[in-house]
C-alpha cells in the first residue's frame, strides 16, 4: 500500500513539474526581434480578446498560458485600452506590463511658433489626432475657455509653441489644456510683474507679442520691431503692420495689395490706431520677452530688406528711400 501511495505522489509531482514545465515554456520571449508592431486594443476587449489577438500578431507563444498568466497575476482586469507598439522578442510578462499601465503610444508634434489656431489645427489633423474643425470650434468655445480661465474670443495667442507627445486617442479638450498649461508655465510672476511697469495687460502683451512674431524670424532683431512698435504706440502712430492686415483678410494668396490695406477690420492697423484686438498667431518665448522688453531706440519704421532681415528708420523720409531702395531690388530680381 505504502508503495503505491509513493509512486502515486510521484506520478502526481512529474505532472505538475512536467505542466509547470510546459506553461513556462508557452511564456519564453516570442517572435523577432526586429520587428516593431502598432497594435490597437479596443475599448471594451476582455483579457481572452486581447490575448487571441496578441497571439494572432505573433507577440506571444500561446494566448492561453497568457491568459493564465493575467489571471495568476490578478492583471486580466487592468487592462487599459489604446494604441501600443510592441517589439518582437518581448517577454508575455513586458507585455503585460506595458497593456497594464497604460504605456500608449505617443507622438511627437512640434507646434512652430507663429502659427495660428487653424495651422495648429491643421498639424494636429495631419498627426491623425484631431478633426481640424472640432479643434477650432473649441478653442472658440466660451464654456470651455471659461474652464481654463480665459474671458476671451478665442484662443489665439494662448497655445504655446512647443514639441508635445499626444496619444492617438486624447480628446481635443485635453491636448488644448495641455497647450495652455505650457502657455501658463511659460508666463511667470516676473513677466507679470514686467507687463504691470509698462501697463500693460496679459492680452495686450500676447497682441503686441504675435504682431512681433510674424514680423521677423530673426532673434536679434525682435527687441528693436518691439521698439519701433512701442515708440508708435506711445506717439499714437498706426502700427502698419502687414501681417495684422493678413490676418484680417479671409483669404490671402501670398500677395498684399495695395487695396487690402483698406479692409474694414479692427485688426487693420493701417487703419486702426493701437493694438489690434487680440493676438494674430502664437508667438514663443522669445516674441514674449520682447515684447515686455523692447530695445530703446528712436527708430519709428522698418521694411524688409528681401532677405529676412530690415532696415530700420527714424525719419519718414530715410524710410521712403529704403523702401523705394528695396522694393526697387525686388523688382529687378522679379524681372
Amino acid at each position: 500500500m505504502r508503495r503505491w501511495t509513493v509512486t502515486i505522489l510521484a506520478s502526481v509531482v512529474l505532472l505538475v513539474v512536467g505542466g509547470g514545465l510546459a506553461f513556462l515554456s508557452q511564456l519564453q520571449p516570442f517572435g523577432n526581434p526586429s520587428q516593431r508592431q502598432i497594435i490597437e486594443i479596443p475599448a471594451g476587449s476582455s483579457f481572452t480578446d486581447v490575448a487571441r489577438l496578441l497571439h494572432q500578431r505573433h507577440l506571444i507563444k500561446s494566448d492561453w498560458a497568457f491568459t493564465w498568466m493575467g489571471r495568476l497575476l490578478g492583471a486580466d482586469r487592468n487592462i487599459i485600452p489604446g494604441e501600443y507598439e510592441f517589439q518582437g522578442g518581448m517577454t508575455p510578462n513586458d507585455v503585460l506590463h506595458k497593456i497594464t499601465k497604460g504605456e500608449v503610444l505617443q507622438y511627437a508634434v512640434t507646434i512652430p511658433e507663429g502659427y495660428s489656431i487653424e495651422q495648429i489645427a491643421e498639424v494636429l489633423q495631419e498627426k491623425g489626432l484631431v478633426e481640424q474643425d472640432v479643434f477650432v470650434q473649441l478653442t472658440r468655445n466660451s464654456q470651455f475657455l471659461a474652464q481654463l480661465g480665459f474671458q476671451l474670443h478665442d484662443l489665439e495667442g494662448y497655445l504655446f509653441p512647443d514639441t508635445y507627445h499626444f496619444t492617438r486617442h486624447m480628446k481635443p479638450e485635453a491636448i488644448i489644456q495641455t497647450m495652455v498649461a505650457r502657455f501658463k508655465q511659460s508666463w511667470t510672476p516676473q513677466l507679470q510683474e514686467r507687463a504691470s511697469e509698462l501697463g500693460m495687460s496679459l492680452h495686450q502683451t500676447m497682441t503686441l507679442a504675435s504682431v512681433i512674431e510674424k514680423e521677423t524670424g530673426l532673434s536679434q532683431e525682435r527687441g528693436l520691431i518691439s521698439g519701433v512698435f512701442h515708440n508708435r504706440l506711445r506717439k499714437k502712430i498706426p502700427l502698419q503692420s502687414d501681417p495684422t492686415v493678413i490676418y484680417a483678410l479671409d483669404r490671402f494668396d501670398g500677395n498684399l495689395r495695395k487695396k487690402d490695406l483698406d479692409v474694414d477690420s479692427p485688426y487693420n492697423t493701417y487703419r486702426v490706431r493701437g493694438l489690434p484686438p487680440g493676438p494674430i498667431a502664437n508667438p514663443g518665448e522669445a516674441s514674449i520677452r520682447a515684447a515686455l522688453f523692447p530695445i530703446p531706440t528712436n527708430y519709428l519704421y522698418f521694411v524688409s530688406r528681401n532677405d529676412g532681415s530690415h532696415q530700420f528708420s527714424a525719419t519718414l523720409a530715410e524710410h521712403n528711400r529704403a523702401v523705394k531702395k528695396f522694393q526697387l531690388q525686388q523688382r529687378r530680381r522679379s524681372s
